[in-house]
C-alpha cells in the first residue's frame, strides 16, 4: 500500500487499542467513556448549544453576503451531479439510517416517556415531541455539516487543496499543517469517522434484524446481525468497487425512491389530515421558537437539564463527531456549485424533508398510541414495525422499511470507505480499491466485534469525546474559511 499515509497506520493502531480495550475489559471501557461523557454533557452543553446556534447564523451570513457568489472550483466548472442525486447523495451520507431508526420512535418517547416540559401523554406532549425532534434533525445539524463541508469545497476546489481536515487550517497555521499537528488533525477525523460508521452499523444490523425477528419470527441474537453485517459488507464493498459515480449515485437514488415510497404510504394509510395539521402547526412553531430553543440550557431545572443531556446536547456532539465524514462526503460530490446554491441545499432541502419525514411517523405513532397499542412496550429497533402492524398493508410497508434501512445502510458505509480512502492517501479524490476495502472491512470487524461484547454504547460515548476536540477544530475551519473567502473576494471579477 505505497499510497497509504502515516495517518492510515497511526488511526488503525489506535483502532485496534480501543476495540482491544472494549473486548478485555467491556464493562470498565463503558464505565470509564461514561464518565468522561457526562463530565462533558454537564460542563461543555452550554458550549455545544452556542457553538450550534453560531454556525446556523454564520451559514446565513454567507448565504446573504457576497461569498455567495463564488463558485467551489473554477469559474468555468459546473456541477458534476444533477440536483436530484446530488441532494439524495448528501442524505443518504447524513442521516439516512437514523431516519428509519428513529422515525417512529424519538416523537413517541417525547410524547409517552419524558417529554422535555409537557406532561406525558397530553397535547403539549404531542406538539411539543415534533418540535424537538425537527430541532435535532434540522436546520441546525446541516448548518454545522454546510459549514465544514464549504470549508472543505473551498480550499479542495478552489484553491488546489489535498482533500483533508488539516488542509482547510492553513490560512492559520500555514506549513504546520503539512507536519504532525497536520496530522494529529487528520488522525482524529478518521478515528471519529471509523467509530461513527461502526456504531450505525451496528444499529442498522440491529434494525433489520428486529424487522425481521418482528415480520417472521427470525430470533433476534448476536448471529444473526453477523450474518446481515457480512452480508451488507459484501454488497457495500461492490459498490465502492464500482466508484462514486455508479454504486454510491445509483444507491443514493434508490435510497429516496424507497423513502419517498415509505412516507406516502404513511401519509396515506396513516390519519393524513392529522399528519398535514400537526405539520403545518408544528413546523411554523418550530421556526417561531427557533431562538429560544437554540439557547436553552435550563441552569435552574435540573430535570430539564438532565432531559437536554440526554437528547439536545447528545445529538449537538453526535453530529459533530460525524462532521469529519459527512461533511469531506459532501464536499466531495459538491465541485461545481456556488457556495450561495451549495449551502442553500445542503441546509434547507434535508431539513424540509427530514421535518415531514417525523411528522408523518411521529404523528402516526402517536396516534396509534393514543388509540390503545402500546408501542412504548417494544424495542426502539422494533416500533417502527409495531407501528406498521396496526395499520393497512403493514406488512408490505414493514418490506420497504427493511430494504430502505439496508441500501442506506449500505450507502452510509460505502460513503464512508470513500472518505476515510481520501483522509488516508493524503487527500486523493480517487483513493484506491485496496483502501476502500480495507477500511470497509475494518468498519464491519468494528461494529461485529463491538456487538459482540455489547460495546455500542460504550461506543457512542467514545465518538461523543472525540466530538469535543474536533468541535474546536470546526471553530479554526470557519475562521480560515472566512480569511480565505475574504481574500478570494477581492480576486472575483464583477462580470459585464
Amino acid at each position: 500500500m505505497k499510497k497509504a499515509s502515516k495517518v492510515f497506520y497511526i488511526t488503525f493502531v489506535l483502532i485496534v487499542l480501543t476495540v482491544a480495550f472494549g473486548v478485555i475489559a467491556p464493562e470498565m471501557f463503558e464505565k470509564v467513556t461514561g464518565n468522561i461523557r457526562s463530565f462533558i454533557d454537564t460542563s461543555f452543553g452550554w458550549y455545544y448549544l452556542m457553538l450550534m446556534a453560531f454556525l446556523l447564523i454564520f451559514t446565513f451570513i454567507i448565504i446573504i453576503s457576497p461569498y455567495g457568489k463564488i463558485r467551489l472550483g473554477k469559474d468555468a466548472d459546473r456541477p458534476e451531479f444533477s440536483t436530484l442525486s446530488w441532494i439524495s447523495m448528501l442524505f443518504s451520507a447524513g442521516m439516512g439510517i437514523g431516519l428509519v431508526f428513529y422515525g417512529a420512535s424519538e416523537p413517541l418517547s417525547h410524547f409517552a416517556i419524558q417529554p422535555a416540559t409537557a406532561e406525558p401523554g397530553t397535547d403539549a406532549a404531542f406538539k411539543e415531541a415534533l418540535q424537538r425532534t425537527y430541532y435535532h434533525w434540522g436546520i441546525h445539524v446541516w448548518a454545522m455539516y454546510g459549514m465544514v463541508a464549504l470549508s472543505l469545497a473551498f480550499f479542495q476546489f478552489r484553491k488546489g487543496q489535498p482533500a483533508l481536515i488539516s488542509s482547510t487550517l492553513k490560512p492559520i497555521f500555514g506549513k504546520k499543517m503539512e507536519g504532525p499537528l497536520g496530522t494529529l488533525v487528520d488522525v482524529l477525523a478518521v478515528f471519529a469517522t471509523v467509530f461513527g460508521v461502526a456504531t450505525s452499523l451496528g444499529f442498522g444490523a440491529a434494525q433489520i434484524n428486529g424487522g425481521l425477528a418482528y415480520l417472521f419470527g427470525i430470533e433476534q441474537s448476536y448471529t444473526a446481525q453477523m450474518i446481515i453485517i457480512g452480508a451488507v459488507t459484501v454488497l457495500f464493498i461492490i459498490s465502492a468497487w464500482s466508484g462514486l459515480n455508479k454504486g454510491i449515485k445509483y444507491l443514493s437514488n434508490t435510497n429516496m425512491v424507497l423513502a419517498v415510497t415509505l412516507l406516502i404510504l404513511v401519509l396515506v394509510l396513516g390519519p393524513t389530515i392529522l399528519i398535514l395539521n400537526m405539520f403545518t402547526e408544528t413546523f411554523g412553531a418550530y421556526f417561531q421558537n427557533l431562538i429560544g430553543l437554540s439557547f436553552q440550557s435550563a441552569p435552574l431545572d435540573a430535570e430539564n437539564r438532565s432531559w437536554l443531556n440526554t437528547w439536545t446536547i447528545f445529538y449537538w456532539a453526535w453530529w459533530i463527531s460525524w462532521a469529519p465524514f459527512v461533511s469531506m462526503f459532501i464536499a466531495r460530490v459538491s465541485k461545481g456549485r456556488t457556495i450561495r446554491e451549495f449551502l442553500i441545499g445542503v441546509v434547507i432541502a434535508p431539513t424540509v424533508f427530514g421535518s415531514i419525514w417525523f411528522a408523518a411517523f411521529g404523528t402516526t405513532a402517536i396516534d396509534i398510541q393514543k388509540s390503545g397499542v402500546d408501542l412504548t412496550a417494544f424495542p426502539t429497533e422494533q416500533t417502527l414495525f409495531a407501528m406498521f402492524s396496526a395499520m393497512p398493508i403493514g406488512t408490505l410497508m414493514a418490506i420497504v422499511a427493511i430494504l430502505l434501512v439496508s441500501t442506506f445502510f449500505i450507502t452510509s458505509a460505502d460513503s464512508a470507505t470513500f472518505v476515510l480512502g481520501m483522509q488516508s492517501t493524503n487527500g486523493s479524490l480517487l483513493p484506491s480499491n485496496q483502501i476502500k476495502i480495507l477500511w470497509g472491512i475494518a468498519q464491519s470487524l468494528v461494529a461485529a466485534i463491538l456487538l459482540s461484547v455489547g460495546g455500542l454504547t460504550a461506543v457512542q460515548n467514545t465518538i461523543i469525546i472525540a466530538a469535543l476536540p474536533f468541535s474546536f477544530i470546526i471553530i479554526l475551519m470557519v475562521i480560515a474559511l472566512f480569511k480565505a473567502l475574504s481574500a478570494e473576494l477581492k480576486l472575483v471579477k464583477p462580470k459585464k
